[in-house]
């Protein structure tokens, strides 16, 4: 009897210490995310579906969604693999602006002409 109840204390020891590293290591993650908005010049929902498609590609870039009435996207991120900076130079790249950085020419010139800032919607 003496060692069933050593055998149970055992087993309740490690699994409360593995309980408590699970825990700890889901805690940490959701506390590294961070979240960053950033003004875009997209336009439509073709807009979105190219800017979110291209931030599912960026390392460190754990979700994305763009508010086509506001044109701001918001990216949930890794800052322990991306930053803010490297988030605007990606979209610049896909051919949009990103608050202050404006898109990158050639990029914007292969946009759907739909997709561009002077296009009527």
């Amino acid at each position: 009897m003496k060692i069933i109840i050593i055998a149970l204390a055992a087993i309740t020891c490690i699994a409360n210490t593995a309980y408590s590293q699970a825990a700890d290591s889901t805690t940490v993650k959701k506390e590294g995310i961070q979240t960053i908005q950033v003004k875009t010049s997209a336009v439509c929902d073709m807009c979105k579906e190219t800017l979110e498609k291209a931030m599912a590609f960026e390392k460190g870039v754990k979700d994305s969604n763009l508010d086509v009435d506001s044109k701001v996207l918001t990216v949930k991120y890794d800052p322990k693999k991306t930053s803010p900076e490297k988030i605007k130079k990606a979209i610049t790249l896909t051919g949009y602006d990103a608050d202050e950085m404006p898109a990158d020419s050639a990029a914007y010139e292969k946009l759907d002409p739909c997709c561009r800032k002077d296009a009527k919607h």
